[in-house]
């Protein structure tokens, strides 16, 4: 389920990348410990999203100028205290804000995913004032706010930018509507004045944390679109990491579940940047970011109690970018050494099938020899502390190069909510430490 456990609220969540028999998974690696003393709170990553630099044309690259963005996030784990995270790290100048909101949906409108509760609505400040200035390229971090926070809880951020943006910093496939209005609409309980509803896009928006008394660390999962939810239901948070943050907090009900920190992209690479065009006439597009491996410092490493470090990735290079199985198992190679020499548990997942999907060259008998070759290694490879074996589970038995029919949102690479639901099923909870 994706309701809270804690408080009853309403259930609320734009592209590519990307069957049914258990795992198969490798030994298990160290063992997490608690990262603060007994009676000691500490921070600890509930929610997160990775963010690219605005697209070429359009909103993101124009960005905004006098207008309020709300957004929704739907958190894993909960606490007495919070914080959020804005980033304007892809920025081409410094980013005032001039005033932001935390609240909880109105449960007496669930139809319109923009209202609020009034009376759950708070001011976050930055050093003490209402405003603050993010610089080009910097991070802002909100100072910690009272504000108990339910395990799966939605929660409702309204930033208001009083000054022109220029090129955004954001998240572009968010599978969650957000809403957009002229003025300062931080304090509004009704939303009707939020009249851009894109099905997409946290604009300057890359985490929340919440204090917990114990904490084994968070989950990092880093992925394509198979993990950002695309085929999925808008909405409903059925993204795998959704489910397996369900999975944990039905299992676990107390203060040492770890969150799950989804930071995927839709159509991200390993080897090959987000602009770079693909298959198909696919032209490629900022908003898929950066080469995998240059995500870490910033998507993996910097994340409030990253512990475990799940990778699922390489599926685009291949359909996009035609790479050999060579060249995708050195880059999850190269990240996997990265993740351990953090200290870190590094998890893998091998490439699920994709034929039918896209036009003519999308995908051929030699890019799935190509996926093949790097699922035979991932399953005979022991340098990675686990395997996730997603093909096993999305796979069709009678035809293996396709997605099984029950688990296809329809486009023949995106697990429908009921894949999603199978991937975060066979995830064997000892590989993340439990």
């Amino acid at each position: 389920m994706s309701t809270p456990k804690r408080w009853h609220v309403i259930t609320a969540a734009a592209t590519l990348l990307v069957a049914g028999t258990p795992a198969v998974v490798a030994s298990a690696g160290p063992s997490s410990s608690d990262t603060a003393r007994p009676g000691r709170m500490t921070w600890a990553g509930s929610w997160a999203a990775a963010v690219t630099r605005g697209n070429a044309t359009g909103l993101t690259n124009t960005g905004l100028n006098n207008h309020s963005v709300r957004m929704v996030v739907h958190t894993t784990v909960g606490g007495p205290t919070l914080r959020v995270r804005l980033s304007n790290v892809y920025g081409e100048q410094a980013v005032q804000v001039g005033r932001a909101t935390i609240a909880r949906p109105n449960t007496a409108t669930p139809d319109d995913l923009s209202d609020i509760d009034p009376a759950t609505l708070r001011e976050l400040t930055f050093n003490g004032a209402g405003s603050a200035t993010m610089n080009r390229g910097a991070e802002l971090l909100s100072d910690p706010l009272d504000y108990p926070v339910g395990d799966q809880q939605d929660l409702v951020l309204t930033v208001h930018f009083p000054t022109p943006t220029g090129p955004v910093t954001f998240h572009g496939q968010s599978r969650q509507t957000n809403f957009i209005g002229a003025t300062d609409l931080t304090s509004a309980a009704d939303g009707a004045s939020f009249t851009i509803r894109p099905n997409c896009c946290w604009f300057f928006l890359s985490g929340i944390d919440v204090q917990r008394r114990h904490t084994p660390g968070a989950v990092v999962v880093l992925g394509d679109s198979i993990a950002d939810g695309n085929g999925s239901t808008v909405n409903a948070n059925r993204r795998w990491p959704d489910l397996l943050a369900d999975r944990l907090i039905d299992t676990r009900p107390d203060v040492r579940t770890p969150g799950v920190l989804n930071l995927s992209l839709a159509g991200n690479r390993l080897n090959h940047e987000g602009p770079e065009p693909g298959a198909g006439g696919f032209p490629g597009y900022f908003e898929l970011g950066p080469n995998a491996v240059s995500r870490l410092d910033e998507d993996v490493f910097a994340q409030t109690g990253a512990r475990t470090v799940v990778t699922h990735l390489g599926i685009n290079d291949i359909w996009m970018s035609g790479d050999s199985a060579e060249q995708i198992i050195a880059s999850l190679r190269q990240i996997n050494q990265q993740v351990k020499a953090r200290g870190l548990r590094s998890l893998v997942a091998t490439l699920t099938p994709y034929e039918g999907h896209g036009n003519p060259g999308v995908w051929t008998p030699e890019k799935e020899q190509t996926r093949q070759a790097v699922n035979a290694y991932l399953r005979g490879s022991a340098e990675f502390d686990g395997l996730l074996d997603f093909d096993r589970v999305l796979r069709d038995p009678a035809r293996p190069s396709r997605l099984l029919p029950a688990y296809d949102s329809g486009d023949h690479i995106h697990p429908n909510d009921a894949g999603n639901q199978a991937m975060a099923d066979a995830v064997p909870l000892r590989l993340l430490g439990l």
